[in-house]
């Protein structure tokens, strides 16, 4: 039996096939949705990191000549980190806008002091957001948007290879993205919104008219029930709207790993 030997060669080939797709799976993971939320521990993501590499690594074309040192490899390695992030940060916006509308609901019902920590972000987070957080991970997990999401990533190497010139556009279509699914958020809202706003106006004209009435008595228990019975009222409208805000965040994941140029569905 011949002993293994190594060579410096040999082993800067592995090294330089497992470095490319670590930096942009690793962006990814760091970006992406529940994988990158802070209550998971950074072991599990660097392992999480590691064992896709060595899943895509062998399908994944290097360009020849391509060294790590370089000035063209320095370049090529922030452009794999931030296409990573790219593609994982498209989906993680469209849950920032989820707790945006439920914030928007919250303060205007009166719930914006009742917060709780929200363990993917690692920040206060008013309980309607935290509510809607939840539907919509729950809901992105039964549509398989985890694993739709690791096939964009794995389409990626192939239609942005590494070290290829690719137009930067992509994150202006992220940007873009961003301002829709923002938008979409506070249409979400925007109903319930409305409607406390209603009763607000109409306590305001009630206090006017009988000046005896407390407002802090009596609006707070009033505007707090008007917003339960809206939100029942218009349950099956958000649920919609969040369903529909899931689909198009995946069907833009899937269309910027798909092409360079492509554009906000």
């Amino acid at each position: 039996m011949q002993p293994l030997t190594l060579n410096a060669a040999d082993v800067s080939t592995w090294v330089g096939r497992m470095w490319w797709p670590v930096l942009r799976i690793g962006g990814f993971i760091l970006a992406a949705p529940i994988a990158g939320a802070r209550v998971v521990p950074g072991l599990v993501k660097i392992v999480l990191i590691l064992a896709l590499a060595l899943l895509l690594g062998p399908l994944i074309q290097i360009p020849a000549g391509l060294s790590i040192f370089s000035g063209a490899g320095m370049l090529a390695a922030v452009l794999e980190l931030l296409i990573g992030v790219a593609i994982g940060m498209v989906v993680r916006v469209a849950f920032e806008a989820l707790v945006f509308a439920g914030q928007s609901i919250s303060l205007t019902m009166g719930l914006g002091f009742a917060t709780l920590v929200d363990p993917q972000r690692g920040a206060p987070v008013p309980v309607l957001g935290q509510l809607f957080m939840i539907v919509g991970t729950l809901t992105y997990l039964a549509v398989d948007g985890h694993l739709l999401l690791l096939g964009a990533l794995a389409q990626s190497f192939h239609t942005l290879p590494i070290g290829a010139h690719w137009d930067t556009g992509i994150f202006l279509t992220v940007v873009l993205w961003g301002a829709r699914v923002f938008d979409t958020g506070l249409s979400i809202a925007l109903t319930a919104v409305i409607a406390l706003v209603i009763v607000n106006l109409a306590l305001g004209v009630v206090t006017r008219a009988a000046p005896q009435l407390s407002l802090f008595g009596i609006g707070f228990t009033i505007t707090l029930m008007s917003g339960f019975l809206v939100l029942l009222a218009g349950l099956g409208g958000i649920l919609s709207g969040i369903s529909s805000l899931i689909d198009g965040a995946l069907t833009a994941a899937s269309a910027l790993a798909g092409s360079p140029t492509a554009g906000v569905p």
